[in-house]
């Protein structure tokens, strides 16, 4: 049988954060062992690596309840437990990691535990009954933990930063529309509402590590955000409706290269046109484009997405969709008489509101 593949450093530290997260057994544990003014060296990761890297102690293999966390705590040494943190395997461990892995930590429990982590390939907890801290070392990764008001004022802060783009995002977006339905959308056009898009995709991004830090106690700034980016959701498919088909190109590729631009070239909306197949912007920037149609068809919240899918594909694009006499949109599978009816009237009101809402 196969074995179980290894979790890259971020899949590693996201799990991390989420184990040691309010809520958690092992925060229960790590909230007890500071109270009491003790301090602790845990180690979690694939228990056969782990024991390699350490002697003596004692063998226990039991269940890590916080209750039992916290007595073993109370002993010299390291405890060790299983991957998913579930299991106690050693307690009273003594580290023995490589001197030769690099540390920039001074004191002798952080200093071990940072080249623990990065030797094995694991997560360490180490918690200090000094300075009642607590860090988290991932891999090559060093995290101190934040109080949970220091976390909630930070996750606000980056949550009031996304409100302000994704307002920027909404204008750039109803603009886009507006030009749409002119014909008369330039690649300009197109490379600016991506740009804002992933701009705000990444700062959403941003928060989700305090979010995972936070656990329970950020149940109300993840409902916050759910709702903020639940409205941009059909933004999504702007890249679908403008970036050049080639021979083995899909737009999931397309978006998948904007989310690696470095935050330099994102800002430049010459790397945008590049990746979306147009070229050099100098040369592209007063050409004209004609959206296929799936995010204005998606917006109006009435057409199934197979429906879009075969509307766009038999007409090509937006105007062509526009401008169908209603039997031919009536030919397209899955489109009936009524079906055929509701797209050329919701097409035609949400035209009306932009217009409407242009001239205010």
């Amino acid at each position: 049988m196969a074995g179980r593949k290894r979790k890259t450093a971020e899949e590693a530290y996201r799990d991390a954060l989420t184990m040691i997260a309010p809520g958690s057994r092992l925060r229960e544990a790590i909230s007890a062992i500071l109270q009491a003014g003790s301090g602790a060296l845990l180690c979690i990761g694939e228990p056969n690596r782990l024991a390699r890297l350490s002697e003596g102690g004692v063998k226990l293999d039991a269940p890590a309840t916080p209750q039992l966390l916290y007595e073993l705590c109370k002993m010299d040494g390291a405890i060790i437990l299983n991957g998913d943190a579930t299991r106690l395997i050693y307690a009273n461990r003594f580290l023995r990691p490589s001197a030769h892995t690099p540390s920039n930590e001074t004191g002798t429990r952080h200093r071990t535990g940072q080249r623990m982590a990065n030797q094995a390939k694991c997560i360490v907890i180490a918690l200090s009954e000094r300075r009642a801290s607590v860090t988290l070392y991932v891999h090559d990764q060093r995290h101190v933990m934040d109080s949970i008001p220091a976390l909630i004022n930070r996750a606000m802060q980056a949550v009031q930063t996304l409100e302000k783009y994704i307002s920027v995002l909404n204008s750039a977006m109803t603009e886009l529309t507006l030009r749409e339905f002119q014909d008369i959308v330039t690649i300009f056009d197109v490379c600016r509402a991506v740009q804002r898009l992933e701009m705000v995709s990444r700062i959403g991004k941003e928060i989700d590590p305090y979010l995972l830090e936070l656990g329970t106690e950020g149940r109300l700034i993840r409902l916050q955000l759910r709702e903020l980016l639940l409205p941009i959701s059909d933004s999504k498919l702007v890249v679908r409706d403008y970036y050049k088909e080639k021979q083995g190109v899909t737009a999931a590729d397309v978006e998948a290269k904007i989310a690696e631009l470095p935050q330099d070239e994102l800002l430049e909306h010459g790397s945008i046109c590049q990746v979306l197949g147009h070229g050099n912007i100098q040369r592209s920037i007063d050409t004209y484009l004609t959206p296929r149609g799936y995010r204005v068809l998606k917006s109006t919240h009435r057409f199934p997405t197979q429906v879009i899918e075969n509307l766009v594909r038999r007409f090509g694009s937006l105007q062509n969709i526009i401008r169908a006499p209603k039997d031919e949109l009536c030919n397209v599978e899955g489109v009936g008489e009524v079906l055929a009816e509701r797209v050329r009237v919701s097409l035609s009101l949400l035209r009306n509101q932009l217009a409407l809402d242009d001239r205010r």
